[in-house]
């Protein structure tokens, strides 16, 4: 073989192994990227299943106690709010708002004993501490598929493939600022 050849042959050969490299590493990010969009919606759906069963939760407490109107309608204006966000960055803030509001009702609960004597109302709350458990187990879940993908697209040399096809890093799901505050409850 002539050195022409080999030399042909070598170039054709990292061609190759190059457009394979960036094949695979597109396909990787678009698992990736999937996985962040799949846990994203499992958040959503535990979310919906906790505004399907707020409403009924609202009107239990409201037949059993007439309290804090203004906690009650920071939850139903938290809950439109999430239903009218367009981003995903809008329903990160509509949930922090909501979990705001929700927190206010639960501590409210809390100061009201006679609430709990309805069998309703505790199913309820059973209801909701499991949703609760949900959203957070789907939270981590989104988080750790986001961690995963801007990891992968942050790592060279994927990077560059990841540039050129516009691969953005994900936005994490973050507690509110004030979170760990608890809430107080005044009458």
């Amino acid at each position: 073989m002539s050195k022409y050849r080999i030399v042909l042959v070598s170039i054709l050969g990292v061609a190759i192994l190059a457009a394979l490299w960036a094949w695979t590493t597109y396909n990787g990010l678009v698992r990736a990227n999937e996985g962040v969009v799949a846990s994203w919606a499992q958040v959503e759906t535990q979310y919906q299943r906790r505004f399907d069963l707020i409403p009924n939760l609202q009107a239990t407490v409201q037949g059993a106690a007439d309290f804090e109107q203004e906690t009650f309608t920071a939850v139903t204006q938290a809950r439109t709010q999430w239903q009218q966000a367009a981003t995903r960055g809008e329903q990160i803030e509509a949930a922090g708002a909501f979990d705001s509001a929700l927190s206010r009702l639960l501590v409210t609960v809390e100061n009201y004993p006679q609430l709990q004597a309805t069998q309703a109302f505790r199913d309820f709350m059973v209801q909701l501490e499991g949703t609760e458990n949900r959203i957070a187990v789907a939270r981590r879940d989104y988080n750790d598929a986001v961690r995963g993908y801007n990891v992968y697209t942050k790592v060279f040399p994927r990077n560059m493939v990841a540039g050129m096809f516009g691969f953005e890093p994900a936005t994490f799901f973050e507690s509110e600022e004030d979170a760990d505050t608890v809430p107080v409850v005044e009458f």
